[in-house]
């Protein structure tokens, strides 16, 4: 066989054709951007802090006794924890739940402020403004190694720590080819500005779904959870950011968490593929001296979807024995 090299007039043809479809993309990627900001608009107020703009929806009875704050995990936005886990609570508690820096309609100034210690210093700073002094906190998967280093580095903001299927230790192997690919300069921006978005709306369902595994994802769950506001290239290279420099930061704050002395649930799934419980959450309910695990055995990683009644109750009981011991103390 011989290979024919292309003519100068050949290669040139090919050229303006990848120019134009990337053109293309660019345009119904910045369609898009604005087709789901409509779709999507924030739902409450903006919180300056050094280095963000944060979305803080402030729910339920505010005369309600100690607050609850719900933070996200990867890939997702507050209204993942909203609906139904926050709703619920919010019917007798102040339920804050915070879109994390540079998720959902929080901003962040530079997409490497993307480790649980830099953010946990920004939602620290966001409570303060609001004039949340202690709360329990509600962390879901990414945000088990935030909820962590709060509890770590502002002690004194965390009355009790629900953790839902958390992310606590290093783990073998990465987070997926593509979101390191769109982690790196250059190439990453320029696929999100092109297909991400288009790609990804073809994508969200199916990858929602397995996420549930075994439970079987709620009807209208990608549109309830605002799901598509992933898709946003500036969201979406935020989100790799934070996914492919986890594992170092967990790596970093493993080794203090037995310094940890805020009471502690954590509710997980044996058959969880996303976030292993005998990666995670075992070892963290072992090293922290007052933890409670419960590991369910046909529970997926959404736990905040399958078991919300479980998990009011847990936090219920949380604060039950929070709120006695500290009026002892005072």
């Amino acid at each position: 066989m011989i290979n024919r090299l292309q003519s100068p007039r050949q290669t040139f043809a090919s050229g303006t054709r990848t120019s134009l479809t990337l053109v293309l993309l660019a345009l119904v990627t910045q369609a898009g951007i604005v087709a789901v900001q409509r779709a999507f608009p924030p739902q409450g107020r903006m919180v300056e802090v050094d280095g963000a703009r944060l979305h803080v929806v402030d729910i339920g009875p505010r005369d309600s006794g100690l607050p609850i704050v719900m933070l996200h995990g990867a890939s997702s936005n507050l209204e993942a924890m909203r609906r139904p886990l926050g709703d619920i609570l919010a019917g007798n508690r102040r339920v804050i739940l915070i879109d994390r820096p540079g998720h959902g309609w929080s901003t962040r100034g530079r997409r490497q402020d993307s480790t649980p210690q830099i953010q946990a210093r920004m939602i620290d700073e966001a409570l303060h403004k609001l004039g949340i002094d202690r709360a329990v906190f509600v962390v879901h998967s990414w945000s088990g190694a935030l909820g962590a280093r709060i509890a770590l580095d502002h002690p004194h903001r965390v009355a009790g720590l629900v953790m839902l299927a958390p992310v606590t230790h290093p783990w073998r192997g990465g987070v997926g080819r593509y979101n390191e690919i769109i982690a790196m300069p250059v190439i990453g921006p320029l696929l999100a500005y092109t297909i991400t978005l288009p790609l990804g709306y073809v994508l969200a369902e199916s990858g929602a779904r397995n996420v549930f595994l075994p439970q079987t994802m709620p009807d209208g769950f990608v549109k309830d959870s605002a799901t598509p506001l992933l898709l946003r290239p500036r969201e979406f290279i935020a989100n790799a950011y934070d996914l492919v420099t986890l594992k170092e930061s967990v790596a970093a704050q493993v080794a203090r968490y037995g310094e940890i002395k805020a009471p502690v649930t954590i509710v997980a799934g044996e058959p969880d593929k996303t976030v292993k419980t005998s990666i995670h959450a075992r070892p963290f309910a072992a090293a922290v001296p007052n933890a409670k695990l419960i590991v369910l055995p046909d529970l997926g990683h959404m736990v905040q979807n399958a078991v919300p009644d479980l998990v009011k109750a847990e936090i219920e009981t949380m604060i039950g024995r929070i709120v006695p011991a500290q009026a002892a103390a005072d």
